[in-house]
């Protein structure tokens, strides 16, 4: 941002929902002011227009001090309580002239590999794995070569990488020369489209960089000749990628980088997993280790780990089925599935609410297991959900969700991205900047969830042990059965010191039979989860779907009664 403004907007344009928030200066320090959510579809300027109105009706004297101006009405004069969303709101005024900082996310574009043998394919997928393309990968040991050209000539390919090893492996050597053919031929008739071309297959940039300097518009040729398994060689090729993707502030990266800039504010090791519509990022961040050092982070976008999908396919409905407490019919939760997709916004209650967090779990799941490296971390001190996919779901229940999926033995304390923050906050290029705005921001920035407590080597089916819970104003003390999640009251803002005793030990951070951890209040209070680490669900689909609903009874409205 330049100048010094009194206040400022943030907008998150996902594909399914325009978050808009308002921040201000009062008293110093910046605060969160309001902010809104509307399907994608909805002006812009008509949903920033209804935040300043409701601002303006709610406190005349603060929007006069934040420069928003009075009320187009007088609010006593037949009017009480918040403007209604079915009232146009009055222009924006004085605030059209507010900054605006704006993320955007989009569906993933598609990007086909192309390599000469399945052990090639294997090894560069995973090196792209995280990078946020939907990857298309094909290899001419199993596919034959007009197939592979007529998917490189569709036009929704952004990007073709082809890959060899450095130098070419011996089972490489006889397909390599026809794959070279086969590429050039695409570049000719696809000038546009840019390529990556990696190990012995960087060659090829002799043959194709001529073809693109007569074209006007023509795709970037990126020569990458290390062999992935060289020390920075799977970096390059993902720091390529990344660059090819070109979104203009896109939302997911903004997130990675507040995550940055919070674990360096609090000093706090963070992870934030993202769950939207069209795909999912996650990305854990350890405070600096010196002063103004940059904080070790790792993080992936994953295509696959979005919400729905257009057309699921049988493996991506049962994956949803798997976390529903009713039993539904695979052809019907298809359906669902498909309307889903359509319309976001639509049932946002009762069955839809449901089948919503069947389907963030189940995305959430598919984001745990692209991402091995992340789950090999000690649990963080502070998990962040963030997205869409959360966007009407209660705090309890978004608590429980993470704590099914996100299973690590230890303390967490868990936290929701409620203003969509995280994306149009990391637009702001100066990382000091970010950081004095996060810091500001602190309390505003992040609704308190509570924490999770889960400890690991537990007995089955039996007590174990005992909790007390001391706030330094009062205790609440509960028994701890295995396969349960034990839930306590602790409130937003407050603190306590959780003593655990296990009958027969337990790990929690190490291994021993007491254990006093501190632990922050939230909506979802206290969870010590007593299950498997990783999560066992019963094999009996009717048992699987009794132990779902009765964990989820307390934390989900929906399904009382």
């Amino acid at each position: 941002m330049t100048g010094d403004p009194r206040a400022f907007f943030a907008l998150d344009l996902g594909t399914a929902t325009t978050s808009a928030a308002l921040i201000a200066r009062l008293a110093g320090r910046w605060r969160l002011i309001g902010h809104l959510a509307f399907p994608s579809g909805v002006d812009r300027e008509l949903i920033l227009g209804l935040l300043v109105e409701r601002v303006r009706h709610a406190d005349p004297e603060l929007a006069e001090s934040i420069g928003a101006g009075r009320p187009a009405r007088d609010p006593g004069s037949g009017s009480s309580g918040p403007v209604d969303t079915a009232v146009r709101p009055e222009p924006l005024g004085p605030a059209a002239e507010w900054p605006r900082l704006v993320s955007r996310s989009a569906p993933a574009r598609r990007l086909v590999l192309m390599v000469p043998t399945e052990r090639r394919r294997e090894i560069t997928e995973r090196a792209m794995r995280g990078t946020g393309w939907a990857v298309e990968a094909r290899s001419l040991e199993k596919s034959d070569a007009l197939a592979m050209t007529s998917l490189a000539l569709d036009p929704a390919i952004s990007v073709l990488v082809v890959g060899a090893g450095s130098p070419g492996a011996a089972d490489e050597r006889g397909p390599l020369p026809e794959l070279v053919g086969l590429v050039a031929g695409v570049a000719y008739r696809r000038p546009e489209l840019s390529i990556v071309l990696v190990g012995a297959a960087a060659t090829l940039d002799r043959t194709l960089q001529p073809l693109r300097t007569e074209v006007s518009g023509a795709g970037r040729v990126v020569a990458l000749p290390e062999d992935l398994a060289q020390i920075g060689g799977e970096d390059r090729l993902r720091a390529c990628l990344d660059e090819l993707r070109g979104e203009v502030a896109d939302t997911r990266r903004g997130i990675v980088r507040s995550t940055e800039s919070l674990a360096a504010v609090l000093g706090r090791r963070i992870e934030t997993v993202d769950v939207g519509v069209t795909g999912g990022l996650r990305c854990s961040s350890d405070p600096p280790r010196a002063q103004d050092s940059a904080a070790l982070t790792s993080w992936a976008i994953i295509a696959s780990a979005g919400l729905v999908a257009a057309d699921p396919d049988d493996r991506f409905v049962d994956a949803v089925h798997g976390w529903l407490p009713a039993s539904v019919d695979r052809a019907r939760l298809r359906d669902q599935l498909r309307d889903l997709w359509l319309a976001p916004w639509s049932e946002i209650q009762g069955d839809g609410a449901t089948l919503r967090l069947g389907a963030a779990r189940a995305a959430l799941g598919r984001l745990v297991s692209a991402t091995p490296e992340i789950s090999e971390l000690p649990a963080p001190d502070l998990l962040v959900a963030a997205g869409g996919a959360w966007a009407v779901a209660p705090a309890p229940a978004i608590a429980l969700a993470l704590a099914d999926v996100v299973r690590r033995h230890g303390t967490s304390t868990l936290a929701h991205d409620h203003a969509r923050l995280l994306g149009p906050l990391g637009s702001i290029e100066d990382e000091s900047e970010r950081r004095d705005l996060l810091a500001s921001l602190a309390d505003d920035l992040l609704s308190p969830l509570g924490s999770v407590i889960v400890p690991q080597s537990l007995r089955r089916g039996r007590l174990n042990g005992r909790i007390r819970l001391d706030d330094g104003r009062s205790a609440i003390e509960r028994d701890l059965v295995a396969d349960e999640v034990a839930r306590l009251d602790l409130p937003p803002g407050a603190m306590a010191t959780a003593e655990l005793e296990f009958r027969d030990g337990a790990i929690l951070g190490g291994r021993g039979r007491r254990f006093a951890v501190q632990v922050a209040g939230g909506t979802g209070g206290l969870m010590v989860d007593l299950r498997d680490v990783p999560l066992r669900l019963p094999d009996r689909p009717d048992a699987r779907r009794e132990a779902l609903a009765g964990w989820q009874r307390d934390a989900w409205t929906a399904l009382e009664g």
